[in-house]
């Protein structure tokens, strides 16, 4: 299959979910398409046990491999999607609550590894299939960030106060770039490609990665403002933004630095240019319109993509019963991360435990982890750990995702 019809096919497949789940079960539309494809997807695999000689799932599986979500959203989608979320952030409340986002992404995403590594070593000692700690810390990594796509949609969706959507989108936006950065540095380790590596060399690998690319962001997005400065042409406007979130996020790859963080901060830089000097209000509402076109598009393409991921997971036992057991884990190590770092930030007094409910339970995983998990080297491990992150998954875009809305007008009734 062709990439032109790649395309037209998943665009069709989007098309006629988006019109189904509109009809029937009326859900958010990335969650309505995203139960969907997990239907056909299910009806696939059933098939497929019915009927073997058709080898209807080695054909969706030739097709998924074709789309290779991996490459598509690591190097792809995610330089778009994460620009897009950054030019919705509030810049005076995310300055005003740096100190909550910045802890929350790096102070909070490392606890979340940690924890979630430490917890699901213990479940798979007990179980007696032992999994090398490792792979446990990968398994962390991968599931720890939540995902910005999920969650600034859903944000605008709530209405939840200002200052808390700043801390929870811009913590969503930047620890997306801290949990890839982990991940690469311990997949090396736990493969036994990087066994040379000593701390010094993690923590500056890290440091590179992490404040490097927050340095390569802040300069191509200053360039960007500077280039702007002059002019009040929207095409100029839209143009300039696809290729600094597009060309800062092949930049930093080529530098050995974190793409998701660059985009995020150059993303942050171009809202600076719409709020201070950007066009007059029409051709900004005009670009505004522009980028949410395509942010939509993307994430309906994306959750559709996730949906027919469930075709990729091997139908293990084992791995089924680990993801039940995982699932509360990770809700109790995001709960306990987001406590640790956030003590000395300035999440305190009244609102501290409604915002504590809120940040732990509104943690959804995405696209990120899901393509993590698809990264992971064939073998025992990769068959393993891969139905447990897509579990999770799962349950916190639909299960978590659906209750959030009843969460938030209980914490914060309207008056």
């Amino acid at each position: 299959m062709d990439t032109t019809s790649l395309i037209a096919l998943l665009l069709t497949l989007a098309l006629g979910f988006s019109i189904a789940n509109h009809h029937t079960l009326k859900l958010p539309v990335t969650i309505g398409v995203l139960i969907f494809s997990l239907l056909t997807s299910l009806l696939i695999i059933t098939l497929h046990a019915l009927l073997p000689s058709a080898d209807l799932l080695g054909t969706s599986r030739r097709v998924l491999s074709a789309v290779d979500l991996p490459k598509a959203l690591l190097d792809g989608a995610l330089a778009l999607l994460l620009f897009a979320g950054a030019m919705q952030v509030d810049i005076s409340h995310l300055r005003a609550k740096l100190a909550s986002v910045t802890a929350l992404a790096i102070l909070g995403t490392v606890l979340a590894v940690i924890l979630l590594a430490g917890a699901a070593w213990g479940i798979f000692s007990l179980a007696g299939h032992p999994v090398p700690f490792a792979w446990c810390v990968i398994l962390g990594a991968i599931l720890a960030p939540t995902d910005p796509v999920s969650v600034v949609g859903m944000l605008h969706r709530l209405g939840l106060p200002a200052p808390l959507q700043a801390v929870f989108a811009g913590e969503s936006l930047f620890n997306d770039g801290v949990g890839v950065v982990i991940f690469g540095v311990t997949i090396g380790l736990a493969t036994g490609d990087s066994s040379h590596l000593t701390a010094q060399d993690v923590a500056l690998s890290f440091l590179r990665e992490a404040v490097g690319g927050g340095l390569l962001g802040a300069a191509t997005g200053w360039t960007a403002l500077r280039v702007l400065r002059s002019q009040r042409d929207l095409h100029i406007d839209l143009l300039t933004s696809l290729a600094l979130a597009t060309g800062t996020f092949s930049l930093a790859g080529l530098l050995g630095m974190s793409g998701p963080i660059a985009v995020v901060i150059a993303g942050l830089f171009f809202g600076l240019h719409g709020a201070q000097s950007g066009p007059v209000a029409e051709s900004r509402r005009e670009l505004d319109t522009a980028w949410t076109l395509l942010d939509e598009v993307l994430n309906v393409l994306l959750f559709l993509l996730i949906g027919f991921e469930l075709l990729e997971v091997p139908p293990l036992l084992f791995p089924v019963l680990a993801t039940l057991a995982i699932i509360p884990l990770s809700i109790l190590a995001r709960l306990l991360s987001v406590v640790l770092a956030t003590l000395p930030a300035g999440l305190s007094g009244k609102d501290r435990r409604r915002s504590l409910g809120i940040l732990t339970w509104g943690a959804l995983r995405g696209g990120i982890s899901v393509s993590l998990a698809l990264g992971l080297p064939p073998g025992e491990m990769r068959d393993l750990l891969l139905p447990v992150c897509y579990g999770v998954v799962v349950f916190t875009i639909i299960v978590q995702g659906l209750t959030m809305e009843r969460l938030v007008r209980r914490l914060y009734p309207r008056p």
